[in-house]
C-alpha cells in the first residue's frame, strides 16, 4: 500500500515538472523513462526499444514520445491531437473507434506538443494502474479514483438522453 502512495506521489511530482517544463529535454525524457516505463526498460535489454533513443538523440521529441507510448503501453492508443488556443491536447484511449461519449480517455495539454503526450502517457499509466487495482474482469466505463462502473446496459430515454444503469447523463 505504501508503495503504490509513494508511486502516485512520484507520477505526480514528475507531471508536475513535465507542466511546468517550457520544451523537452533529454534528461526530462529520461526521468519519465525510469521513473514509469517498465515495458521499455525490458525491451531496452532485448534490443526492442532502440528507436525510442535514436528519436531522442536527434532531438525528435515527438516522434519519441509517440513511439514511448506505443511501446510502453500498447493497449492505448492516439485518439486527439488537438492544437488550440496556443496549447496541445493530447488524448489518449482503450477505445479510439469507441464513442466519446463512452470512453474513458486519458487526457492532458501543454504548450509543447511532445510534453502533452508525456503527460497523456502519465494520466493512462495512473489509470491503467487503476484499473488493475479495481476489477480487472469487468468492463469498465468512466473509471475514476475510487469508482467503478460497469456496462451492461444503455438506452435513449424518452427525453433524448442517454441512460445508462437506469442513471440519465446529461448531453454534451
Amino acid at each position: 500500500m505504501a508503495s503504490d502512495i509513494d508511486y502516485a506521489i512520484v507520477m505526480n511530482e514528475l507531471d508536475d515538472e513535465l507542466r511546468s517544463a517550457r520544451e523537452l529535454q533529454h534528461e526530462l525524457f529520461s526521468r519519465v523513462i525510469t521513473t514509469i516505463c517498465t515495458r521499455v526498460a525490458m525491451l531496452r535489454k532485448v534490443g526492442r526499444a532502440a528507436q525510442v533513443d535514436r528519436f531522442a538523440d536527434a532531438r525528435a521529441w515527438t516522434d519519441a514520445a509517440l513511439t514511448l507510448v506505443a511501446l510502453e503501453m500498447p493497449g492505448w492508443k492516439v485518439r486527439r491531437l488537438v492544437y488550440e488556443n496556443g496549447e496541445w491536447t493530447c488524448s489518449l484511449s482503450r477505445q479510439p473507434n469507441g464513442p466519446i461519449l463512452l470512453d474513458d480517455a486519458a487526457e492532458a495539454n501543454h504548450n509543447a506538443l511532445p510534453l502533452a503526450i508525456l503527460r497523456a502517457l502519465i494520466e493512462a499509466r495512473r489509470r491503467s494502474s487503476l484499473k488493475t487495482e479495481t476489477a480487472p474482469n469487468d468492463p469498465q466505463v468512466g473509471e475514476r479514483p475510487g469508482t467503478r462502473a460497469v456496462l451492461r446496459q444503455a438506452h435513449m430515454s424518452p427525453r433524448g438522453g442517454l441512460v445508462l444503469f437506469g442513471t440519465p447523463m446529461r448531453r454534451l
